[in-house]
């Protein structure tokens, strides 16, 4: 993966229409030099692409995980953006659509079906029988069991394992047909030039009788071998977990890649509550193979520096209860109350742990703090990942919001060219840019990383390479900053945020 800014984006949402090959539009914005956007980035994030990228879940459902939704384009799209882009896709390893063909044929022909083994059910995980404390132990982001109901075709009644929604059909991992789906993408993958994956709710793919079925021994064993199929097909693997700090610490020590996901709450607390002091605490133990991000298409993670909810006592946040609190109240009054529209039980929204609004709106829409922001996780270690609607300073899409009901749509707009090409003209996009371009070409970000003395309010971040060196500096409490760095003429040089 290379040490560059990547985008994350839906293709249909940054300058598609669904009238068109939306990718060979994506690599046009993307790789032309004429494009506002041209060579910005080192590698790009292709939120699901798949047949459908419109069904209950935005592709994150797919009915066939190995076809290019034809609207988009084809697999030859996808290899001609390789050609100028790292390229990364989501292996959605929990589940699979109820409207796809493998479940349509085992909805038809029951245990008959070739398929039969495919899906999960309570059976399959509690052949004896579960225990009201035992379905209380299992773990799930969202209220309720994650039991379906099902009246199959053919006449038989099964429930079904459903971590999210009852149209995404868990998918049994161990058994040899889980197995076959799973390594069939993963080649159809390789074969067209990817060389990056997320492995999407992988945290949850393993269910065992009497457990958590979340992030457990085993599902550290299953992510291992998954992992180890990957990179035998040249395949670089990311693990996305939203879950208590030390298990993202404790998972990043097996994989290649794990998102850091506290980073985005931890940023807002140290301009909310002026300091730096828990965001320091966590650049000290944080996983360095972690792609830094801001947003992303689900909401800012509020679980990812909070207490262990198994024991909060034992396993305290990253900060406080009661600022943890305070924090999401702040989010909600920048954002002037639309997040929490957007948010907890509103808007047909079940992920409880998250806020959905875009970052630019949770920063009060305050163009400095943000771009110092974006600053600060360009300069972490690590490879920062922008969301497109955080690369164009979007703010929250209310519209949208109204027209599906679905809280994470909030920060999901669609752009049309002619608002990205705006959009790319007004000063804080601009700087953002300029500073994605520092990020991406000064040598000193390829050599030591360190963290300077500093009082509670103060964070010095400095990278140095031989002669080469960049320092950020940010006093939270008085927002006093300064982004410095070496040049060829010999001159230190200063980036402009406002």
């Amino acid at each position: 993966m290379k040490n560059q800014v990547q985008l994350i984006t839906y293709v249909d949402r940054l300058g598609g229409r669904r009238d068109s090959a939306d990718l060979k539009r994506l690599k046009t914005l993307l790789c032309d030099a004429a494009s506002p956007l041209g060579g910005v980035f080192g590698g790009v994030h292709l939120l699901p692409f798949f047949h459908a990228i419109d069904g209950a879940d935005a592709g994150f459902d797919p009915i066939d995980h190995t076809q290019v939704d034809p609207r988009l384009g084809g697999w030859e799209d996808i290899q001609a953006l390789t050609d100028g882009l790292d390229v990364m896709a989501d292996v959605i390893v929990n589940h699979m659509s109820a409207e796809s063909p493998q479940f349509l044929d085992y909805s038809e022909k029951g245990e008959a079906s070739a398929y039969a083994g495919l899906f999960l059910t309570l059976d399959a995980v509690f052949p004896q029988g579960a225990s009201e404390r035992e379905l209380l132990a299992v773990y799930r982001p969202r209220p309720g069991l994650p039991l379906t109901y099902a009246a199959l075709k053919n006449g038989e009644r099964r429930i079904l394992w459903t971590t999210f929604t009852a149209a995404q059909i868990d998918i049994a991992v161990r058994h040899p047909q889980g197995r076959a789906y799973l390594t069939g993408i993963l080649k159809a993958f390789a074969d067209n030039g990817i060389r990056m994956v997320r492995l999407d709710a992988v945290g949850y793919a393993i269910k065992k009788a009497g457990a958590s079925c979340f992030m457990m021994p085993e599902t550290f064993d299953f992510i291992g071998e998954f992992a180890a199929e990957a990179r035998a097909l040249g395949i670089e693997v990311l693990v996305e977990i939203h879950s208590y700090f030390q298990r993202q610490i404790d998972i990043a020590s097996k994989v290649d890649w794990v998102y850091d996901f506290a980073l985005p709450p931890l940023v807002l607390h140290a301009f909310s509550f002026r300091t730096a002091a828990a965001l320091k605490r966590w650049i000290a133990i944080r996983p360095t193979n972690a792609l830094t991000v801001l947003d992303t298409h689900d909401g800012i993670g509020i679980i990812d520096i909070g207490a262990d909810a198994s024991d909060r006592e034992a396993h305290p946040g990253l900060v406080p209860p009661d600022e943890l609190d305070a924090l999401v109240d702040r989010i909600h009054a920048a954002s002037q109350g639309q997040s929490r529209q957007a948010t907890g039980a509103a808007a047909s929204n079940l992920d409880l742990y998250q806020v959905n609004c875009t970052f630019f709106d949770a920063m009060g829409r305050d163009e400095t703090a943000y771009l110092l922001a974006r600053a600060l996780q360009f300069f972490l270690p690590g490879v920062p990942q922008v969301y497109y609607v955080g690369l164009l300073a979007g703010h929250n899409d209310m519209d949208l919001l109204a027209r599906t009901q679905v809280g994470r749509d909030i920060n999901r707009h669609y752009y049309d060219e002619a608002e990205i090409a705006r959009d790319c003209e007004r000063p804080v996009v601009r700087r953002l840019i300029e500073l994605i371009r520092l990020r991406n070409t000064h040598p000193a970000f390829g050599g030591r990383f360190e963290v300077e003395p500093g009082a509670a309010d103060e964070l010095c971040l400095r990278w140095h390479q031989g002669d080469a060196w960049a320092t950020l500096r940010i006093n939270f409490a008085s927002l006093a900053h300064e982004l410095s760095h070496s040049a060829d003429d010999g001159d230190p040089q200063r980036f402009a945020f406002s």
